[in-house]
């Protein structure tokens, strides 16, 4: 009975140790990417893995880093007033969304998410596509940590670095020169809200191709992006930087 005692509470001590460890590494990495630029996410090596496996010869990625002086105002404004717009209150969740999207699933066949900005920079940065309470309690872990170590302006720059605009496309700078033949810093309005338009899934909606479901939603945004005041309302909220006038 004492040996049995003595192999339980090793290996509790282990479990706290490596749980310890866990925290302490993740925690380093997290805070260590408020200054240095990820070059790659997990999303962009899993989908390139599995391009390279599949021997898809069409694929080809895409992606350069921006800083965010680098990226016109008019896409973080796109992004937020179509995917996040309580991005610069909440800390991470935007609960009234969760309570929505459940009610909404529990009567429907179509799943529909609520996750904020900072939920898909932990889950594209860090996780593997896929659906399960393991890996969405990670994502709920890593969007803790995100906004506990990095400001909003980090946050954002970091999401429109390596946000999915199309199949092997990564980030707001690939996205630019591959649908429109110029630098991010020259995106309009119609620009930015049609890459915006895609976000919910860059697999299926198409840039080169916007269907009309992708149309209507282009326009939808570019309407809440003058109702959340422009890009001035950004600055106002410290997420993005001053510009040369």
């Amino acid at each position: 009975m004492a040996k049995r005692r003595s192999w339980a509470g090793r290996l509790i001590r282990w479990l706290a140790l490596l749980a310890a460890g866990w925290v302490l590494v993740t925690a380093g990495l997290v805070a260590l990417l408020r200054w240095v630029n990820p070059p790659l996410s997990a999303f962009m090596i899993e989908t390139t893995l599995t391009a390279w496996f599949a021997r898809d010869a069409s694929y080809q990625f895409r992606h350069r880093w921006v800083d965010l002086v680098q990226v016109s105002p008019n896409l973080p404004l796109a992004v937020v007033a179509s995917e996040d717009q309580k991005f610069p209150e909440h800390w991470g969740f935007d609960v009234e969304a969760i309570e929505k999207a459940y009610e909404l699933n529990r009567h429907s066949h179509r799943v529909r998410g609520a996750s904020t900005i900072s939920q898909q920079v932990a889950k594209n940065l860090f996780l593997w596509s896929g659906r399960s309470y393991f890996r969405k309690g990670l994502e709920a872990y890593f969007t803790v940590l995100i906004e506990t170590c990095w400001p909003k302006r980090r946050i954002l720059e970091v999401y429109l670095n390596i946000a999915e605009f199309g199949l092997g496309t990564y980030g707001a700078e690939a996205a630019a020169q591959r649908y429109f033949h110029k630098p991010a810093a020259r995106l309009t309005r119609s620009d930015a809200a049609l890459l915006a338009a895609v976000l919910p899934n860059p697999k299926l909606y198409l840039v080169s191709a916007p269907s009309r479901y992708i149309e209507q939603r282009r326009a939808w945004i570019l309407g809440q992006m003058q109702s959340l005041g422009g890009p001035e309302m950004l600055e106002e909220i410290d997420a993005y930087p001053a510009r040369a006038r």
